[in-house]
């Protein structure tokens, strides 16, 4: 699943170390078993009414060719960029209502892990409407599992199989493209720099996945999850590159000033002014676009390197 708390970049979250509810989806006897174990009903032919509680649930979805079914997205859904606009806002992921999820009368909801509150949460599972948590490993596998396991929620097999197929094959054509590569920058990737405290990424977080999969090392080893770090500690760290987000069309990095912190001026990615800035949901959703998203950043960390982008697949576009 995917990391701890971000501050909500224009609605994008991480999650770290979460255990992966199981499921099960029996269309003969239309019920699919969510992460408690309880049985839900299911339409047969497939949900006519699908809310997505997730940006990159959204994007399988659009993928799948489901817009038509989508009956309501949440603030984390910002790619296709129509998204929010084509459909009703359901809020924030994690401040989710009962009332304004059942007042868009779902048949199914799909949610990642950190959906919350807790109290709506339960509320909603025993509900008459499916609501179903999605699996979310940060890895290619895991998006890999994370289509299937969608494809079969909606009733979408074979375009899910066929989906996550290409997904690992686009990872399959980066690892090539990398295979070579002798250079390894340590990269320094930074959440927030809220109230001047700087915090950073560290090992099992979706950054620490994402500058593996590009052909990077984490500087940040020594400890799990997001933590805020001193100075002593980015100092010592020595990143070569600092890696931050966007949000949409608003920066959520500090833009060069970053590399201007006494801190990050005496590293090596200071003094050589490399700052790589992405956004947010494309650099860590881990969703289908994610090998194109690795790709882009690959091509950033190695700019000698001739990285390509990898060819455009219907839902990159």
């Amino acid at each position: 699943m995917i990391s701890m708390i971000i501050p909500r970049r224009h609605g994008i979250i991480l999650y770290a170390g979460l255990s992966i509810f199981t499921y099960c989806l029996s269309l003969p006897g239309n019920a699919a078993m969510d992460g408690d174990g309880t049985s839900q009903s299911i339409e047969a032919s497939g949900p006519s009414r699908i809310v997505s509680a997730g940006g990159s649930i959204t994007e399988i979805l659009y993928a799948l060719g489901l817009k038509d079914r989508i009956a309501a997205v949440d603030t984390t859904s910002l790619y296709p960029a129509t998204a929010m606009k084509e459909h009703p806002n359901i809020g924030y992921v994690r401040a989710l209502s009962s009332e304004g999820l059942l007042s868009v009368k779902p048949t199914l909801i799909l949610a990642e892990a950190d959906a919350g509150p807790k109290d709506v949460i339960d509320q909603l599972q025993s509900a008459s409407v499916a609501f179903v948590t999605v699996p979310d490993k940060t890895s290619p596998d895991g998006i890999a599992e994370k289509i299937r396991f969608i494809g079969k929620a909606v009733g979408k097999n074979t375009e899910s199989e066929a989906l996550a197929t290409q997904v690992l094959e686009d990872f399959d054509a980066l690892k090539v493209q990398l295979a070579d590569l002798k250079d390894r920058p340590k990269v320094l990737f930074i959440l927030s720099t809220a109230g001047g405290r700087m915090l950073a990424g560290g090992e099992g977080t979706s950054a620490d996945e994402m500058i593996r999969l590009a052909g990077g090392k984490n500087a940040l080893t020594n400890f799990k999850g997001y933590k805020q770090v001193n100075s002593e500690a980015v100092i010592s760290a020595a990143p070569d590159v600092v890696l931050m987000m966007t949000r949409g069309d608003t920066a959520h990095s500090l833009g060069e000033a970053i590399l201007d912190d006494p801190a990050i001026a005496q590293t090596p990615a200071g003094k050589a002014r490399r700052l790589v800035t992405m956004d947010g949901l494309y650099l860590l959703g881990f969703g289908p676009r994610t090998a194109h998203a690795a790709a882009a950043l690959a091509a950033k960390l190695h700019p000698d390197a001739d990285i390509k982008s990898l060819p455009e697949r219907p839902w990159t576009k």
